[in-house]
């Protein structure tokens, strides 16, 4: 079954197949080499639940950010802190075991360390 395309009238049915493929979030993870900071090459579409696996699994090594986008949308951003949080929560809930590198990443973005919850102020 293919997917229904809603296309804006008189829009070519191949442009439309492009904008809706584009109409998706992405992500894009910044990574530092010996050379320097660099984005890594990735499979077009990576998802949010891959990216995290992927981090978890140590496919990446030296994360400085992640950047989402949605060129359909028109929009990108800094999703590092959501990543980190996101990380953060899968590592306690799944007891993993995680690198110093990616340590220092989710640390860095949630500025303190995995687990410590901040006091909340006193009334």
């Amino acid at each position: 079954m293919t997917p229904e395309i809603s296309r804006p009238t008189g829009m070519p049915l191949k442009l439309a197949l492009v904008a809706h493929a584009l109409d998706d979030h992405f992500y894009l993870v910044l990574e530092d080499f010996r050379s320097g900071a660099a984005f890594r090459e990735t499979d077009e579409g990576i998802d949010y639940q891959t990216l995290i696996t992927d981090l978890l699994g140590g496919q990446y090594d030296q994360v400085r950010r992640v950047v989402a986008f949605n060129p359909a949308e028109g929009w990108s951003r800094d999703a590092s802190e959501d990543v980190a949080r996101e990380l953060e929560h899968r590592i306690s809930a799944e007891g993993r075991e995680i690198s110093d590198a990616l340590q220092d990443f989710i640390e860095s973005h949630l500025g303190r360390k995995i687990g410590v919850q901040l006091p909340l102020p006193l009334r």
